[in-house]
């Protein structure tokens, strides 16, 4: 079964995310734990713990269908040392969060060297921040989202996310999400099927498809290799909505999260309809 939903507003407290994401319709869904602009938020109560765990089990999300993201802030492969540990410092703190709410993954961006050094520097110090804060926790999978390439991002590409997992030591502990927007501005064409399979293929064999953890469904403003990360409503950019149908086809994503991350939260509903048209 496919869970598709979105990244849901958790405003007023946490507890109301899963109350957001069964209103639209959504069997999965995102959020932020905290305030994702700020580097320090209160703990979370726990009643209002209570009431998310709670809320989910009525609404039928299980852990492994609830994706939540880590502050924009955080860039582990920062060129600043202080950056650098306020980032991981952080990161740990949202760790500790997921696992208070009784979930299993928290989705995270790689980071980016902003040009001052190079790729494998600042995937390797990302790798060892993982690897310091994953010691510290237990039960939470670090969930490497692909980036765009945009301002020297790096986990554009399926070999730098291998060279990321392969530094991290705890492998039980660490998942992929695929960005569809991403991946098109980063050079992956999933506009046809050939694309998409070769594309699926090469992570397969580059990554290994067991790291999948879960997708955002993103269309693209952007041109295919314009490492520019804009996303679109479905269907209204340069993607297209071919490669949504091949998503919704294939059984290799069941049952984890496909997360629209799509600018217009009022056809979050529709958009999630349409993509259940898809799966048959």
């Amino acid at each position: 079964m496919k869970r598709v939903g979105a990244h849901v507003s958790a405003a007023g407290g946490v507890e109301n995310a899963p109350l957001n994401a069964s209103e639209i319709g959504a069997k999965a869904f995102a959020f932020f734990t905290k305030n994702q602009r700020q580097w320090k938020s209160p703990p979370i109560p726990e009643e209002q713990a209570g009431s998310f765990r709670k809320y989910c089990s009525e609404k039928g999300f299980f852990p492994s269908h609830i994706l939540p993201h880590d502050t924009y802030l955080i860039n582990m492969g920062s060129p600043d040392p202080e950056i650098r540990k306020k980032s991981e410092d952080a990161f740990l703190d949202e760790l500790k969060r997921c696992s208070l709410l009784g979930l299993t993954m928290l989705n995270f961006h790689p980071g980016s060297h902003r040009g001052e050094m190079d790729d494998e520097e600042c995937l390797s110090m990302i790798a060892d921040s993982v690897n310091r804060a994953l010691d510290k926790t237990t039960g939470v999978s670090a969930v490497i989202e692909n980036t765009a390439g945009q301002g020297g991002s790096v986990g554009r590409s399926f070999e730098q996310i291998a060279y990321l997992i392969d530094r991290i030591e705890d492998k039980t502990r660490t998942g992929v999400c695929l960005d569809t927007c991403h991946l098109f501005a980063a050079g992956y064409d999933l506009t046809t099927r050939s694309g998409y399979d070769s594309a699926m293929a090469d992570f397969d064999g580059t990554v290994g498809m067991k790291y999948i953890r879960g997708w955002h469904l993103n269309d693209a403003k952007s041109a295919l290799g314009s490492l520019v990360d804009r996303h679109q409503s479905l269907g209204q950019g340069s993607l297209g909505i071919e490669p949504f149908k091949f998503i919704m086809k294939d059984a290799r994503f069941d049952e984890i999260p496909l997360i629209l991350e799509t600018p217009e939260p009022d056809l979050w509903k529709k958009e999630i309809k349409l993509l259940y048209s898809f799966a048959g």
